[in-house]
């Protein structure tokens, strides 16, 4: 146990106390005075496995096993009490008798601080007034001392009648354990249930656990689900305990380590699911006592919290909680691996049933000389002929995605065990590299098989820079999935691509691979696009310079190999380019296509960045993303086809303006010409024609001091359009931000102009909580609020107080806050990008600290990730000037870092 037995719980001692306690107590007071005594052993007892836990925080069994030992403890002493002082009986009958006995977790002896007390209470005939009076106590006072326990009251004839009914009470059942009253009760059930419950062969019992199994996979998500359920999440305790429950029934075994003996696990196997168990059990005994309850989802705020009972620290640019959920994610691996090695063992002797469509489709495709097929999966028929040759290792990959069969796992054994043998010899050799890239390029499925060899380690063997990013948990909102399986995920993105499963929702990257670009190219583009995560360095600087080391020895040619390498250099430029920049700019297109260069080199940029970002999570590519991507991609090729010459301001005002001639050709002359000459060019450059011709309805006749508002869904891009018009004054784009923050919008894209005639034209492109455009229904409120606001009848600053609170899950993430002023960007504003921590009412207080130093905003980009956003500016000074003395750039950004300061502050209030 974590610390000596009576520090736990003092026998002795709680006995004088409780006898103590009830001597000058009238008998109706009694119950409550031994709760009381018993409140106070319990407490201290907690008290002390909790500060033994503190020290020796990976000391999971001695922590279940103190934690069994006091509820036994508190248990006997509740049955002492109740059946001795409460409802004495110096002489039972036959009948009277009573044994308690734990089953289900508390059964098995292993109980989480928080754990359930499941209490089955045997009697041998129907319940006695006696018995039930004892029984009634019992409980009242275990649910006085807080414990949550689960009850039954049974014969053993009922036990064995509901086990074959219910496989949840035949699996508590198989659990039992003897823990007071009458123990000959208990050995008689021990009898029964052996002989009527648990004698078949237990195929139906497995049947039923592993659909259970399934089932809670399917709800709970993948292994690599980046808020994990500890208990019951895939990888988990509970495929342990299935795993158990299942070895207990058909081997009849009290411990998993009696597998070894049975030749089911090999010792080495067995040790590594000793830490695993050790581990997730750690994990959960420091979840339930950080959060003072039965919590079993490992939540952002509660990883960074764990880490740190664990005694994890930030080593080399990686925070603490990344390295504790890799080595989470890595053990949550070797439970999926035991388990289809025991299901395999099943199988074996005929315990667990082949899949149904396996069974029903017999046709199997021919295997090649070598393998054989069992229970329909790829085997191996010599395993030494087949280690005589190392490129084997890789071949078996190839023959699975060949034939469509798994691999058996047995098979996957002998692998694992032999991956020493691929050595920089077998990593140069021709034949292996061209299997290598046949697994990826040839059957249309790459991702079955990356997914696989990952698992096994042999793509960590043959590419062992891939292995630093194995399980590897990048600690934000962003990203869904660990790095090794983002990577996976992108390549399989690029597969469905190519086999036109995508066209309809990616009409770019589809249209580009249908024209043809450098496969090779691609797939190794994608696979070490964020090799060199996890690393103090840049990932994309890092990540092209190991580039140069890693495309040569998988057998690229050099003009190959540089390809990769500036695609690994850049892959996030047109992601950043796009979201974070004002494409309608042509700076912007130009500075692109220069970096660029080639058409050919778009081509492949596209399409990485489309896997990269959907890659990401299942809802982080959005038609908003879509539609600045493929703007930028379709300017720059342009520019790249037709010279850089075309994206001058000029032809683009023309053509605007031409544009708004033909939408409005039934407005009068005279009114066409008012409203083409009332716009500087900016406004001409920066907005489609389907605003210009909004613009123009609101501008139509418009009155002195009148605000008028026009909300459109703009279902191509999943926002909304708001048109606002009104008289120009000093901060207008704040208040606006202030207005729209105040009804709950994510504010996405902004641009903001003036008209030669004092009014302004602002148009913003606004979300709603679910990253969605606003349904039609909720626009009217949306218009009433906001011009509440506006009217001044709300005042945003103290309204959006309460909405500013950091979610309590967020606030372990770390985003520091960076400010960078970019004249380069842009031909006549200064660019002002704003990284920093993702709140309502952000934009809104970095517009108010612009306006109130005379900074005149042209556009606002808005770029999430997360918990994070980059909020970026193009500004000019009140002369029409850029922001080029450094005084000036660090003054606003000392009162931007006081605005996001201030904030934080108002929002923790």
């Amino acid at each position: 146990m974590i610390c000596e037995a009576q520090l736990i719980f003092d026998q002795d001692a709680v006995e004088r106390d409780l006898e103590k306690a009830c001597e000058d107590v009238a008998e109706g007071d009694r119950r409550a005075a031994a709760v009381a005594v018993l409140q106070q052993a319990q407490k201290s007892g907690r008290a002390q496995i909790a500060t033994s836990f503190a020290a020796a925080p990976f000391d999971a069994r001695g922590m279940t096993r103190a934690y069994t030992y006091l509820t036994d403890h508190l248990v006997r002493s509740t049955l002492q009490f109740a059946s001795q002082v409460l409802h004495p009986k110096p002489n039972p009958t036959e009948g009277e008798r009573l044994s308690v006995i734990g089953v289900g977790g508390y059964g098995r002896g292993e109980m989480a601080p928080f754990s359930d007390v499941d209490l089955l209470f045997l009697i041998p005939y129907k319940a006695t007034a006696w018995s039930e009076s004892v029984i009634e106590s019992m409980l009242y006072m275990l649910w006085d001392l807080k414990l949550k326990v689960g009850h039954s009251t049974r014969t053993i004839k009922d036990c064995v009648r509901l086990g074959a009914e219910d496989y949840t009470i035949q699996t508590a059942l198989l659990e039992h354990r003897y823990i007071c009253g009458a123990v000959e009760l208990e050995q008689e059930l021990t009898k029964a249930l052996d002989a009527d419950l648990f004698s078949g062969n237990g195929r139906e019992f497995i049947e039923a656990k592993l659909e259970e199994r399934d089932r809670r996979h399917e709800k709970q998500g993948q292994r690599y689900v980046v808020e994990p359920n500890v208990k019951e999440g895939k990888g988990g305790l509970r495929d342990l305990h299935s795993l158990f429950w299942i070895a207990k029934f058909i081997y009849k075994v009290d411990r998993i380590a009696e597998l070894v003996d049975k030749g089911v696990f090999r010792p080495e196997e067995y040790e590594t699911f000793a830490e695993a168990e050790d581990f997730l059990w750690a994990v959960r005994g420091h979840l339930h006592l950080l959060t003072n309850r039965a919590t079993e989802q490992l939540t952002f705020d509660m990883q960074a919290q764990v880490a740190q009972a664990m005694g994890y620290e930030d080593i080399r640019g990686r925070r603490g909680v990344e390295i504790f959920m890799q080595t989470f994610f890595l053990h949550a691996t070797t439970v999926g691996d035991l388990t289809r090695i025991f299901l395999t063992n099943l199988e074996a002797v005929h315990l667990k049933a082949e899949p149904l469509l396996e069974r029903i489709f017999r046709r199997r495709p021919r295997i090649k000389a070598g393998y054989i097929v069992v229970h329909n999966r790829i085997a191996i028929e010599d395993d030494e002929a087949f280690l005589s040759d190392k490129l084997n290792l890789l071949r078996i990959f190839e023959e699975a995605l060949r034939t469509g069969m798994l691999i058996h796992p047995d098979a996957m054994r002998l692998i694992k065990a032999n991956l020493h043998l691929i050595d920089d010899a077998m990593r140069t050799n021709a034949e292996a590299q061209r299997i290598f890239f046949d697994l990826l390029l040839k059957h249309g499925n790459p991702e079955r098989a990356l997914r696989r060899m990952n698992e096994l380690g042999i793509l960590s063997a043959f590419v062992p820079e891939f292995e630093n990013i194995v399980a590897m948990m990048q600690f934000n909102m962003y990203h869904s999935y660990t790095v090794d399986e983002h990577t996976i995920q992108t390549i399989a993105t690029l597969a469905m691509i190519e086999k036109n499963e995508l066209e309809e929702e990616l009409p770019v990257a589809s249209s580009i691979l249908k024209r043809g670009v450098n496969r090779k190219v691609l797939y190794t583009a994608l696979l070490l696009h964020d090799i060199a995560k996890g690393r103090p360095e840049d990932h994309s600087i890092l990540g092209a310079k190991m580039v140069r080391s890693i495309a040569p020895r998988l057998g690229l040619k050099q003009e190959d190999t540089d390809t990769v390498e500036w695609l690994v250099r850049y892959h996030l430029l047109m992601s950043d380019m796009a979201q974070k920049r004002d494409i309608a700019d042509p700076r912007t297109v130009r500075d692109f296509a220069k970096a660029v260069q080639t058409v050919k080199r778009l081509d492949l940029l596209c399409v990485l960045t489309v896997c990269d970002i959907r890659g990401v999570g299942p809802n982080t590519w959005n038609n908003w993303k879509a539609v600045l991507i493929r703007a930028l991609y379709r300017q720059t090729k342009r520019a790249l086809e037709t010279g850089l010459e075309d994206l001058n301001r000029d032809n683009r005002g023309a053509e605007a303006k031409k544009a708004l001639r033909e939408a409005l050709s039934d407005w009068p002359r005279k009114a066409l010409q008012t409203e083409t000459a009332r716009h500087y060019d900016p406004y001409w450059q920066g907005l489609h024609v389907t605003a210009h011709v909004a613009f123009a309805e609101l501008l139509r006749d418009i009155g002195e001091g009148e605000i008028r508002i026009d909300l459109h869904p703009d279902e191509d891009r999943d926002a909304t359009r708001a048109c606002f018009v009104m008289a120009d004054h000093p901060g207008i784009f704040s208040r606006l931000a202030g207005a729209l923050a105040l009804v709950g919008a994510n504010v996405v894209d902004a641009r903001s102009y003036t008209t030669k005639d004092g009014f302004i034209t602002d148009a913003f492109w606004i979300q709603d909580a679910e990253g969605n455009a606003y349904e039609a229904s909720r626009l009217p409120r949306l218009r009433q609020m906001i011009a509440k606001t506006l009217k001044g009848e709300v005042v945003a600053r103290d309204a959006l107080k309460s909405r500013d609170k950091i979610k309590k899950r967020e606030k372990a993430f770390r985003v520091p806050t960076h400010i960078t002023f970019d004249n380069d960007g842009s031909e006549i504003y200064t660019i002002i990008e704003v990284d920093t921590r993702d709140r309502p009412g952000l934009l809104y207080d970095l517009a108010r600290s612009l306006a109130d130093s005379n900074v005149y905003i042209a556009n606002a980009v808005i770029a999430t990730y997360g918990a994070q956003v980059v909020d970026t500016f193009y500004v000019k000074d009140m002369f029409g000037l850029k922001y080029h003395s450094e005084s000036k750039q660090k003054t606003l950004e000392k009162r931007l870092r006081q605005a996001i300061a201030d904030g934080v502050e108002r929002a923790e209030e």
